[in-house]
C-alpha cells in the first residue's frame, strides 16, 4: 500500500482560469509547484482521488498560485476547496545528513543524555527560527516543547526509533518549581 504525504493545502480559486490559491506544507515548493510535477488530490488524510500535473506555478505571498493541464476554469477547480496536494512515498527528495522528514520524527521515543525515558515525539511545530517538538509524556504529565536545536537534540536513530535529548534548564515544569 502506498503511503502518501501532503505538500500543500488548496484554500480557494485564483482568477478565472482554473489556478488554486495553496498553502505549502513542504521545504520543497519550488519543485513540488514547478510546471510538470505530478501531484495527487485527496481530502484531507483520506486516499487521493485523482492525480493531477502542475501546468504553471508562482510564489504569491506567503502562498502558492498553481495551475493544472486540463483545468482551465475556475468550474474545473472550486470543488477542491480544503483538498490536500499530495506526493507518494517514492517522489520523497532525498535529505541532507543529519534532516528529517516529520513524518519519520513522529513516534520516535525521546530519552534524555541520563538515560530516563522522557516520552513520545507526537508534533513538530513551525512557528519560526527553528522547529520545536510536542513530547508527550506519560502519566498525563503536562507536553514538553524542545527546541530542535543541536544543544538539545543530540541524536536521532529512525532504526531503533529514538530520539536523544539534552534538558536545556527551564525546559521542564518542575525545573522552575521552587520551596517556598
Amino acid at each position: 500500500m502506498t503511503t502518501y504525504y501532503t505538500v500543500g493545502v488548496m484554500t480557494k480559486p485564483h482568477g478565472l482560469r482554473g489556478e488554486m490559491r495553496v498553502y505549502p506544507r513542504t521545504d520543497f515548493a519550488e519543485e513540488r509547484f514547478a510546471p510538470g510535477s505530478r501531484l495527487f488530490v485527496r481530502p484531507e488524510g483520506g486516499t487521493p482521488i485523482t492525480e493531477v500535473e502542475v501546468r504553471s506555478g508562482r510564489k504569491h505571498q506567503n502562498m502558492w498560485i498553481v495551475g493544472f493541464k486540463g483545468l482551465n476554469s475556475i468550474h474545473d477547480v472550486e470543488h477542491w476547496r480544503g483538498l490536500e496536494l499530495c506526493v507518494s512515498e517514492e517522489q520523497l527528495l532525498p535529505l541532507p545528513e543529519g534532516t528529517y522528514y516529520i513524518h519519520q520524527l513522529v513516534g520516535l521515543d525521546v530519552w534524555t543524555d541520563e538515560g530516563e525515558r522522557l516520552g513520545t515525539l507526537v508534533e513538530v511545530l513551525t512557528p519560526g527560527a527553528n522547529d520545536v517538538y510536542v513530547i508527550r509524556r506519560p502519566q498525563r504529565q503536562p507536553d514538553v516543547l524542545l527546541p530542535a536545536i543541536p544543544d538539545c537534540i543530540l541524536a536521532v536513530d529512525l532504526v531503533a526509533k529514538k530520539m536523544t535529548v539534552h534538558l536545556l534548564p527551564g525546559l521542564l515544569d518542575d525545573d522552575s518549581e521552587s520551596g517556598g
